[in-house]
């Protein structure tokens, strides 16, 4: 079940943004200064094969991996990083975002799964 992050640091010059979390996702929210949803990033499958899916009102929609860092040589982990992927199943990411979004507040459960449902060239749900 997603639970807000309390206290999360917000970045000078970036909108505000609140996070939550479970075992399975992340969602972090960006707000315009009128407190309408700007954007999230949906990040996903977290142990296995992270993804993130970002939607912003002025960009639209990315979907992508995330590169962990980790090296094969035993050098210093990297940073994380987004790199391209594939399909995007939103059919079974609007399901389960469905079960774990409860207890996130009305509009940002509302406008997550909107997004998710109308991701370009995902199946139909």
């Amino acid at each position: 079940m997603l639970r807000e992050t309390p206290n999360i640091r917000q970045i000078p010059g970036e909108p505000p943004r609140r996070w939550f979390a479970d075992e399975f996702f992340d969602l972090i929210v960006w707000f315009d200064t009128d407190g309408a949803v700007n954007g999230f990033q949906l990040c996903y499958d977290r142990e296995f094969h992270p993804r993130a899916l970002t939607w912003t009102k002025s960009a639209g929609y990315t979907h992508n991996a995330i590169d962990d860092g980790d090296t094969a040589t035993g050098s210093h982990k990297s940073s994380p990083v987004l790199v391209p992927d594939g399909a995007f199943n939103a059919k079974n990411i609007y399901s389960q975002f469905e079960k774990a979004s409860a207890l996130l507040p009305e509009d940002i459960c509302k406008i997550t799964l909107e997004k998710i449902k109308e991701f370009p060239d995902a199946d139909k749900l």
